[in-house]
């Protein structure tokens, strides 16, 4: 569904879906309730300002009535963020894909405490490009690679490559090496079921489910402190690599989530999680020429 708003400082309008039957005489009530955590009079005079608009860019009003409107748009108030000191590297852009090199600590996309400090956003000021939107995502700890379509007429075909996983993804990680490490197992792959339940941080383990998730770990390097390794996932799950390394002992150094989850602290921008999108490889859907991409970024506690 297409915003009647259009994007300011590189960030789209926000959508929400408001219900057209209920307890609340006016849409601006549902949205005093929904947003419980703001002062009401702080979110009654956007709609003053004419800032709530419905489908057609039209502004609502304090007493537009509950069922008038579906969905509204507004822009989200820019919070007060702390400045990722890292900048994106931009490797490739052609007239439908930009690739970049993502650093440490800077989030995909806009989303909780950070809208100006995101890749997404950053990008499309530089660029120039409101159309700009992520193909897939990584983790905001995570570093690397990262491709972006800059056309909505052929976003759908990069989409694809990454739904039916015709895309080869490798990635790097380094691991505090446990007592008494064998290498002798590796190369293995690691197999389990993931699940992502709503509301909470980290991801769960059902073993006795069919797994839903597979990777192949090799090992790269070792020394006394630590253990190098290449990921190839063959599925995309929410923090994947970091349950498989964990659930062989070999969690992934700075992570703060797996095998334990930490009590949240402010980033130490020194420590960053030493996991890396390293290697993107698949035949343009467009051209059916060949692409490879290879970050230029690597784990500064990896075996020199």
């Amino acid at each position: 569904m297409p915003s009647p708003l259009p994007v300011r400082d590189g960030v789209g309008a926000t959508r929400l879906h408001v219900p057209l039957h209920g307890e609340w005489p006016t849409v601006a009530a549902y949205m005093v309730e929904r947003f419980f955590h703001l002062e009401p009079e702080r979110l009654l005079v956007r709609f003053d300002r004419g800032e709530i608009v419905a489908r057609d860019g039209s502004a609502l009003t304090r007493d537009t009535p509950l069922g008038a409107e579906e969905f509204v748009w507004y822009y989200r108030e820019p919070p007060i963020e702390r400045e990722i000191p890292f900048d994106v590297e931009l490797l490739h852009q052609d007239d439908d894909l930009v690739v970049v090199d993502k650093p440490h600590f800077l989030p995909t996309t806009p989303g909780g405490k950070f809208l100006q400090n995101s890749a997404l956003v950053r990008l499309r000021n530089l660029l120039g490009i409101p159309e700009l939107t992520p193909i897939h995502r990584l983790d905001r700890a995570t570093a690397g690679l990262l491709m972006f379509s800059t056309r909505p007429e052929t976003r759908g075909a990069y989409q694809l490559l990454f739904e039916n996983r015709e895309v080869q993804k490798v990635y790097e990680a380094v691991s505090p090496r446990p007592a008494g490490w064998d290498p002798s197992r590796f190369p293995l792959v690691y197999r389990n079921h993931i699940v992502k339940n709503r509301g909470e941080v980290c991801v769960r383990v059902d073993d006795e489910r069919e797994p839903n998730s597979e990777t192949l770990i090799e090992i790269l390097d070792a020394d006394h402190r630590v253990v190098h390794t290449l990921l190839r996932p063959h599925s995309g799950k929410m923090h994947q690599l970091r349950v498989h390394l964990a659930a062989l002992g070999l969690g992934i150094l700075n992570d703060g989530f797996y095998p334990v989850l930490l009590p949240e602290t402010p980033d130490d921008f020194a420590k960053p999680l030493q996991l890396l999108a390293r290697e993107l490889r698949f035949a343009d859907p467009l051209s059916g020429e060949a692409r490879a991409f290879t970050t230029r970024r690597r784990l500064q506690e990896a075996p020199a």
